[in-house]
């Protein structure tokens, strides 16, 4: 059963994690820590990008100040691992740079949040270590050969038609607005792995921010599989998120949004927000389907982790 601290909006997170931490558990991992448990935390790229407000530095810190304090409060209580998105803001950086490819983007991005979430935790008392991880994918999936991956600002539909145009992007749907859509290939191997459960074992006290953006998409030369080279696509950060709270054997897995949880018998007039629910009621009703470029992604990744811990 999923219990749905893995999907909820930031004013239940409290309440939440005070009620998992109740329930205890038993380490499955090595650490020096005495805190109740190893959360991963996905935080979106929109958490930085309000709908409506410019992308600016400016804003990115104002939005990362006021998320601060609910996340030292669970790193004070618990051994937290911070992921985020980047979808606005690599999205901006491809604006200005459209000949730059998206790997190389997704760094830059990963740097600047990084940066912008470890000075918002200082502020909090708190040292963050924001680590760029490049995460192995399959170029040859099937993801290239239909983009879902929302990136960048929304559009009114006249302007993202002309832009469609003019430089080639494609664009769909994203509620009233139309966004651009990239590859979004399944993680496969996350590189920095080694290094982040290295962090975790330690004594040090800092917040460990690591898959931001979902990672830097990297695959294999087949020819020589120890050499590496950038993707053009932009990995799920809540996909990567799920990996690496399997693999650093992690007790819950949260996924902040800004749209609130699952919901039975979503658009109709009994709708209801659910509080618990199976991965087999979830995989039985195709929760998400209609939504593979938001929320249908965060759903996936809390069923595999569910599965696969």
């Amino acid at each position: 059963t999923i219990p749905l601290s893995t999907m909820f909006s930031r004013q239940a997170l409290r309440t939440i994690v005070s009620r998992a931490a109740a329930c205890g558990s038993v380490r499955s991992y090595s650490a020096t820590s005495n805190l109740q448990d190893r959360v991963v935390v996905a935080v979106g790229g929109n958490a930085l990008q309000r709908r409506g407000d410019r992308l600016t530095i400016e804003n990115m810190l104002v939005a990362a100040a006021e998320m601060a304090p609910t996340i030292a409060t669970l790193h004070n209580e618990h051994e937290v691992v911070l992921c985020h998105g980047n979808g606005p803001q690599v999205g901006e950086l491809a604006l200005e740079r459209s000949n730059a490819t998206f790997d190389v983007l997704g760094a830059e991005s990963m740097g600047q949040i990084g940066y912008v979430l470890a000075q918002a935790m200082a502020s909090q008392g708190v040292n963050a270590c924001p680590i760029i991880c490049q995460v192995v994918v399959d170029a040859q999936s099937d993801a290239f050969k239909n983009p879902t991956k929302f990136v960048g600002p929304v559009y009114g539909s006249k302007e993202a038609h002309a832009l469609g145009q003019s430089l080639g992007w494609t664009f769909k749907p994203d509620g009233e607005y139309y966004r651009r859509v990239v590859p979004s290939p399944l993680p496969d191997e996350i590189l920095q792995i080694d290094a982040i459960k290295t962090l975790l074992e330690s004594d040090s006290k800092d917040l460990v921010i690591a898959c931001g953006g979902g990672g830097v998409p990297v695959s294999r030369v087949p020819s020589c599989p120890s050499t590496l080279q950038g993707v053009e696509a932009v990995i799920d950060k809540d996909m990567c998120s799920s990996k690496l709270a399997v693999e650093i054997n992690a007790d819950g897995f949260i996924v902040l949004t800004d749209g609130g949880g699952i919901w039975k018998n979503f658009g109709k007039p009994d709708a209801k927000e659910m509080a618990l629910v199976t991965p087999e009621y979830l995989l039985g009703t195709k929760a998400g389907k209609n939504f593979p470029g938001s929320m249908g992604p965060k759903i996936e990744a809390a069923i595999k982790f569910v599965q696969e811990s």
